[in-house]
């Protein structure tokens, strides 16, 4: 089980702007202090924070950050309406576009996802397999 994902970034304000504009609609909460910028999944009482924990920090040895080529963090909505709103209110936030929300063949016919870029260029994918509109598989 993934705990935790880290990604680097030289603007926290951008960077708070642009994942603002979905995680707290996947039910990440902000916390905000020096070190940059903590999204976690809330507990109920006496229970530890669902994970995964997502990070966006300034980098530990002051230089530039930079994306991995390569690498990509996903992020599961509830609906694909879900994954369109989310998508266009990241792109509106700052984000670029890396692919309109829709099927991908090779993912199957269920499988419906948006990608998009931060402001410091890491990519995001934004996906749901739930069947809640007619698609391909319908």
């Amino acid at each position: 089980m993934i705990a935790y994902v880290t990604v680097g970034a030289d603007d926290i304000a951008l960077a708070r702007r642009f994942y603002s504009a979905f995680l707290p609609a996947l039910g990440y909460v902000l916390t905000e202090g020096p070190e940059g910028l903590s999204y976690m999944l809330p507990a109920g009482p006496g229970q530890w924070p669902a994970p995964p924990d997502f990070y966006v920090k300034p980098t530990f040895d002051g230089r530039p950050a930079t994306a991995g080529n390569g690498s990509m963090v996903a992020f599961e909505a509830a609906s694909r309406q879900q994954v369109r709103d989310l998508h266009a209110a990241a792109l509106a936030a700052g984000g670029a576009d890396e692919g309109q929300p829709g099927f991908r063949a090779a993912y199957g016919p269920r499988f419906y996802v948006g990608y998009m870029r931060d402001p410091q260029g890491n990519k995001i994918a934004l996906f749901s397999t739930a069947s809640d509109e007619r698609g391909q598989e319908g």
